[in-house]
């Protein structure tokens, strides 16, 4: 049988918001109008003092609606967003997501910058990296990974290992922890209420017996013999090789079950720890093990983080820390991706394209001086060069090389609560 009334009296909720919402414009403005009628009805000695009252009655009014209607905070969004970016072209996303198209011009070569902003006061979204698969090995085009959970804007996310898509940095997804920081890069934490940044590390060990053993990084290709990598089910099946004269111990429901130097089967309920033998071989097989492992600095309740870098502003000044991230190989005018916020608690996704006439890149201290301009109180560049692309409803915005955007590990995605 067919079901004919789906919502009350054929109003969604949002629409009988707007309505409640429309009716209060109108009680104030109603209340305002009478009071005006009653000070005119005074005597004149009366009149000034309630004049003077009245006055201060039309500011608290006119605040009290601007912090409850959503229709006149939308306004006002909207109002700033027009003079911050005045020669720009502006679409609607969302209530409160704006996408700008602007043009600047950096020592009189043109640059296209597509910017998202948000504000995640007004807006009904949530920001969150996303990875595209289940499994770290993998990558997939921009407009795939956007489509995994119906997001209305995407931008390319954190480094990835080209060969394999495994990110390089840290990643954080649902307060779980997929992959540990590269030489303690700046990454972006996100809370329920707002935003952080810093450079994170990692604290992890594991405890057998008496032997208690620093592990260097999860899910992370090794950097030098000498460190002990954790692997999780979120690697893949197998743990990598070891290195030469190395040792693997796989963990299940914490109790080791297998030590050797050969490749393993990674637990899913457990781990591989793969290192020199020299540091693992303590750990023997049937023993009871505890894994402890943290970020740096600790952020309480921090639902997601996504590693870049370098530093673009950090509390309000350009600061471009290469040097201390180890990322010279990314200087010169490029093709550039960035994340940052303001300090009302505004998201602003940038794209930047390069490498071309009609737009030439910019370097990295160009672009902390643009993500400073557009009022970041802090922000981190993101992967750049071919890998920016940034998506808005369905379409991608920027000119990447590539049509439609190299296949990614991961990107930061907004979608609909």
């Amino acid at each position: 049988m067919d079901t004919i009334l789906t919502r009350p009296y054929g109003f969604n909720s949002k629409e009988i918001s707007g309505l409640i919402g429309s009716l209060f414009n109108l009680s104030i403005i109603g209340l305002l109008a009478c009071s005006q009628v009653w000070v005119l009805a005074m005597p004149d000695e009366v009149r000034v003092a309630s004049a003077a009252v009245q006055k201060i009655n039309v500011s608290v009014g006119q605040q009290i609606l601007e912090e409850i209607s959503p229709e006149l905070k939308e306004e006002k969004f909207t109002q700033s967003i027009k003079e911050k970016y005045p020669k720009a072209v502006i679409n609607d996303v969302e209530r409160g997501v704006k996408h700008i198209k602007v043009t600047k011009y950096f020592s009189g070569r043109p640059v296209r910058i597509n910017v998202v902003e948000a504000d995640m006061n007004l807006a009904d979204i949530e920001l969150r990296p996303e990875l595209a698969s289940d499994k770290l090995n993998s990558k997939k085009t921009i407009k795939n990974i956007a489509m995994k959970n119906s997001s209305i804007v995407a931008l390319n996310g954190t480094y990835f290992k080209p060969q394999t898509g495994v990110p390089i940095g840290t990643l954080m997804i649902d307060g779980k922890l997929i992959t540990g920081p590269m030489y303690d890069r700046v990454a972006l934490g996100v809370f329920d209420d707002g935003f952080d940044v810093a450079r994170v590390s990692l604290d992890a060990k594991v405890k057998s017996g008496g032997e208690v053993i620093a592990v260097d990084n999860l899910n992370q290709q090794r950097t030098l013999s000498t460190h002990v990598l954790l692997y999780t089910p979120d690697w893949g099946k197998k743990s990598p090789s070891s290195p030469k004269y190395g040792w693997q111990v796989a963990v299940s429901d914490n109790k080791i079950i297998s030590v050797g130097a050969g490749q393993c089967e990674i637990p899913q309920d457990g781990y591989v720890l793969v290192g020199p033998k020299s540091k693992l071989a303590a750990l023997q097989s049937g023993k009871k093990i505890k894994l402890t492992m943290k970020t740096l600095p600790e952020w309480k309740d921090v639902k997601h983080i996504i590693s870049g870098g370098p530093y673009l502003v950090k509390n309000g000044d350009v600061y471009v820390d290469v040097t201390a991230q180890k990322l010279h190989s990314i200087t010169g005018k490029n093709p550039r991706s960035a994340i940052g916020y303001t300090a009302d608690g505004r998201l602003i996704l940038v794209a930047v394209d390069g490498r071309e006439g009609a737009s030439v890149g910019l370097t990295l201290t160009e672009l902390a001086n643009f993500m400073k301009s557009i009022g970041c109180t802090n922000a981190i560049n993101l992967d750049g060069g071919g890998s920016t692309v940034m998506y808005v409803k369905g379409k991608i915005v920027n000119n990447p090389k590539v049509y439609g955007g190299i296949a990614l590990s991961n990107a930061v995605v907004l979608s609909t609560k």
